[in-house]
């Protein structure tokens, strides 16, 4: 089985203490595991994508304009990666299983490439590391299941700025959509 990890939204903006919709120590919390997971993932060939949530300055017209305070605006750094992800990601931009994707709604499926980019690598299993679980990271989850991908969530690779939602949405992936988690 051809598997791939889906790095969500692990971005200043969403974990940096004065990121502009930060999940903090949660956030931060998660960095070892998720830099562990993505080099393995690198080392053994697998496919690696960074799906990267990104807005524009000003844009009012946006559904997410009226639920969160402007965030991963395009050309700020709020928009890179947190921490040691983003060493990890520049030493590896250059190799051809590593993939940016630019996203502009919480599922990483939405408006984008990645279905594409996987059904041409024959993956059928997507493990999903990130912010925020009842977010973003939920949202790729169902629709990667309604796609037909085998679903992974990593327990310890993902967090939000909303307690309940994270439990919550952890036990939705295993409960409801039959997400294996680890």
């Amino acid at each position: 089985m051809k598997k791939a990890l889906l790095n969500i939204d692990y971005t200043v903006d969403f974990v940096a203490d004065n990121g502009a919709l930060t999940c903090g120590k949660p956030g931060q919390d998660i960095e070892g595991t998720i830099v562990q997971l993505t080099e393995n993932f690198i080392a053994n060939g697998d496919f690696v994508v960074f799906a990267i949530d990104t807005h524009q300055k000003d844009d009012n017209y946006h559904p997410e304009s009226k639920l969160f305070p402007p965030h991963n605006i395009e050309g700020t750094e709020g928009r890179d990666l947190f921490g040691r992800l983003k060493d990890v990601y520049e030493n590896n931009k250059h190799n051809a299983q590593v993939y940016w994707m630019n996203k502009t709604r919480y599922s990483a499926f939405a408006g984008t490439d990645l279905e594409l980019k996987l059904r041409e690598r024959q993956i059928t299993e997507v493990h999903l590391v990130g912010v925020c679980t009842d977010i973003c990271v939920l949202h790729t989850a169902v629709d990667a299941f309604n796609k037909g991908f085998k679903v992974v969530v990593h327990k310890e690779a993902v967090a939000s700025f909303n307690q309940l939602g994270h439990e919550w949405a952890l036990g939705h992936f295993q409960n409801s959509i039959g997400a294996e988690i680890r």
